[in-house]
């Protein structure tokens, strides 16, 4: 894949598609850009193009670090785990040692950095994610059975701003970030999507559903606000 080198934004990749319409950039989780072009695209159009996009680059980056999740040093990731920081070498490494995140940060860097961040949080999705396997289920099934609930299976994500969903063919997909909420917010996502395998709408007869499982609904449903899944 080519790339072009920039003094400012630093190696840039460049992906052409027979897909691709239009000229396109981004930036990657680790900070890098990457711009995508129509197969036949001139390298001459595509730096011009990023001549032109200057301003509009900065801003998709100043606009990606304020939406980095921030790590903190003994921070609690879920339930069970913790993010250990040493003192590493040459490079900053990150490693999973149940039931620990383990930062071995090199001189130099720091826990916010992005190329930091990029490292440290795929082995937090992946300490989530087997907290979520080992617990959302029997979670789900413990209240499917109290209140007379049946769904066809359990899925799992950790993309896009939703903490669940039902699909019309029961099958219920939850956010491993649950695993941040309290244990009642988790409680509440759980029955709300249970209650859609009985009504796939948010209608008066649904709120009632969820009001006769969790009574202080309201409450967790406000609460829930003000949490957001982005990992």
């Amino acid at each position: 894949m080519p790339h072009i080198h920039d003094s400012e934004f630093g190696d840039i990749t460049v992906r052409k598609s027979a897909k691709a319409k239009h000229i396109r950039l981004r930036v990657a989780p680790n900070g890098t850009l990457r711009i995508s072009a129509p197969l036949y695209t001139p390298m001459m159009l595509i730096k011009r193009f990023l001549k032109q996009s200057r301003d509009e680059i900065r801003e998709l980056i100043e606009n990606q670090e304020d939406n980095l999740p921030r790590y903190e040093a003994g921070a609690q990731i879920g339930k069970s785990h913790q993010l250990i920081v040493k003192e590493g070498e040459h490079e900053t490494a990150v490693e999973y040692k149940k039931p620990h995140v383990v930062v071995w940060l090199a001189s130099g860097d720091e826990l916010q950095d992005t190329h930091v961040v990029a490292k440290i949080r795929p082995i937090v999705i992946k300490a989530l994610r087997n907290e979520a396997k080992a617990y959302l289920p029997r979670r789900l099934a413990y209240f499917a059975e109290k209140f007379g609930f049946s769904y066809e299976k359990v899925r799992f994500s950790h993309a896009g701003s939703r903490w669940g969903s039902c699909s019309t063919s029961g099958t219920i997909s939850l956010n491993i970030a649950l695993m941040k909420l309290p244990f009642e917010l988790i409680d509440y996502v759980l029955i709300h999507e249970l209650c859609h395998t009985k009504e796939m709408n948010h209608s008066a007869s649904f709120w009632h559903l969820v009001e006769m499982c969790d009574p202080n609904y309201k409450e967790h449903r406000k609460a829930i606000r003000d949490q957001h899944p982005h990992l």
